[in-house]
């Protein structure tokens, strides 16, 4: 039961400080988000909201488990009618969706705290179609070389002056607040 959320705990969103990965899925889900009166959704409840009337850009969050997680997210997208792309931090999603789902757009997730063997380790695992990389070293030489081989998005974009900044470094920009496009 693939649940929607960004925190790998509750506690900015729901005001308890459960950890996602050890809280069983039922439980999390009746979670209230704060201010709202809403429960934490499922992905089909995502999936049948938007109804493939706008793209889908899914982080898999997954602690040592990417390959089963992704294997539980799979059969929820095979139904949905619109454009969707898979990115984790962790690369057995990826490599999980190469060899299991080729057709799924993927990509992988990365950070300044990425250095040059964990990164290489990460991308021939991962094989993905598209990074996703900090903003914070967006404007990195691997970054460029890697855009030339494969669209780079940027992440996460909050102020007019790094959506300025990361436009001329990304081909996509992921944001929030005030960096909004």
């Amino acid at each position: 039961m693939p649940l929607v959320f960004h925190d790998r705990d509750a506690t900015r969103m729901c005001g308890v400080p459960r950890v996602c990965s050890e809280t069983p899925a039922k439980q999390f889900r009746a979670l209230e988000l704060l201010g709202s009166g809403e429960k934490v959704p499922l992905l089909t409840e995502l999936l049948e909201l938007v109804g493939g009337r706008a793209p889908l850009l899914l982080e898999l969050k997954s602690e040592a488990n990417g390959a089963r997680f992704a294997a539980q997210v799979l059969p929820l997208l095979a139904g949905y009618c619109g454009a969707v792309g898979v990115m984790s931090f962790d690369p057995g999603v990826g490599g999980w969706l190469a060899k299991n789902a080729p057709r799924v757009r993927r990509g992988l997730v990365l950070s300044r705290r990425d250095i040059l063997v964990a990164r290489w380790r990460k991308l021939m695992k991962a094989r993905p179609e598209f990074l996703a990389v900090r903003y914070s070293a967006i404007h990195r030489p691997w970054v460029a070389r890697a855009r030339r081989r494969m669209p780079v998005y940027c992440w996460t974009i909050r102020s007019p002056a790094e959506h300025a900044q990361a436009r001329v470094h990304a081909d996509a920009l992921i944001w929030e607040a005030d960096g909004r496009p």
